[in-house]
């Protein structure tokens, strides 16, 4: 299915930063799906903003909505050792001397299938510097009653085995940006917010952002486990040992401090990570503390050099996680 929004003029017309913009919808909610990374660049309920995503004419900052494929987070010095060959990726983050966030967030994503409430894109990572295997992703994007789901595939279409991990990194929102288009980012709008992370154990990182160790956050200004007001706390940690339910989701809520309505970003169990990002070092000012980084990870910031939480792809070998926001999560008085 094609609308307006999924083309884009050619002749001499400037095309859009983000490519192709694809919609779905069902009910109340609409979301943007955009060709350039296959990213989430907004999503909406009632004309609510859920996520802190970015205009149609603007280049996507932040990793807003992005998919992390085949890490998430970081590689220390964007250097690896993988079965006795030492590898060296493009160093993505240079003022932190490292490489961030994987290899497919600013590629062209194709797309598969296109419904109503639901597309489907794909995008094969070939071999590059620093990464000598092929894979195949996909990406599915579905809203229904329940709010918005997103299953990340990927297949192993080399002849030895790869390492392997993902993420994505929306940010949600408390809606008080009047929506895309309309009254800019408001900086510090999350302070006032109500937080919830399942999280028992954080991992401290150094200047660089790589893990020095596993903490309790017991005590400590991470401890986030019961709802309650973020405030003016800088937060860019990964937590693990996640609280979840019965059915083995965690969930991370971000709600208004009268809590009369909030958001919610669920993952499965294929994510036992989750790091929290308050903002507070974006390059541009004007979007610090604007929405809550809920970035949902396979494995642990810097696995490639660690192994934690690091998954290995034999040959022909797929593996696949799913996440999701729910707009209307249950709220205790």
């Amino acid at each position: 299915m094609t609308t307006p929004a999924d083309s884009q003029q050619t002749g001499g017309t400037p095309l859009l930063p983000s490519g192709r913009q694809y919609r779905i919808s069902f009910g109340s909610q609409t979301a943007t799906v955009t060709e350039v990374g296959g990213a989430l660049r907004e999503y909406r309920q009632d004309g609510r903003d859920l996520v802190d995503g970015y205009g149609p004419e603007d280049t996507c900052t932040g990793a807003r909505g992005q998919s992390l494929i085949p890490w998430p987070n970081r590689i220390r010095g964007g250097s690896y050792q993988w079965e006795g060959q030492r590898l060296q990726l493009d160093l993505s983050e240079p003022d932190k001397g490292g490489a961030i966030h994987g290899l497919t967030r600013w590629r062209n994503w194709t797309v598969l299938e296109h419904t109503p409430d639901a597309i489907s894109l794909a995008y094969t990572l070939h071999a590059c510097q620093g990464w000598p295997w092929v894979l195949d992703c996909r990406l599915d994007y579905r809203l229904g009653a329940e709010g918005l789901s997103v299953r990340t595939t990927a297949v192993n279409r080399s002849p030895t085995p790869c390492p392997y991990g993902t993420g994505a990194h929306p940010y949600l929102s408390l809606g008080v940006r009047g929506g895309t288009g309309g009254p800019a980012p408001v900086t510090g709008a999350i302070d006032a917010g109500l937080v919830q992370v399942p999280g028992r154990t954080f991992l401290p990182v150094d200047g660089r952002g790589i893990p020095t160790g596993h903490e309790r956050v017991d005590g400590t200004e991470y401890d986030v486990r019961e709802l309650q007001q973020l405030g003016g706390r800088h937060i860019d940690v990964a937590y693990t040992d996640l609280l979840r339910d019965e059915d083995g989701v965690a969930r991370v809520k971000l709600v208004h401090a009268d809590r009369s309505s909030g958001v919610e970003l669920w993952v499965d169990r294929a994510y036992p990570y989750l790091e929290i990002f308050t903002g507070d070092t974006l390059p541009q000012p004007d979007r610090r503390r604007t929405g809550l980084g809920v970035e949902p990870m396979t494995c642990a910031p810097d696995a490639f050099n660690s192994g934690e939480g690091l998954i290995t792809l034999e040959p022909g070998q797929s593996h696949s996680a799913a996440w999701g926001i729910n707009p209307n999560p249950v709220l205790q008085p």
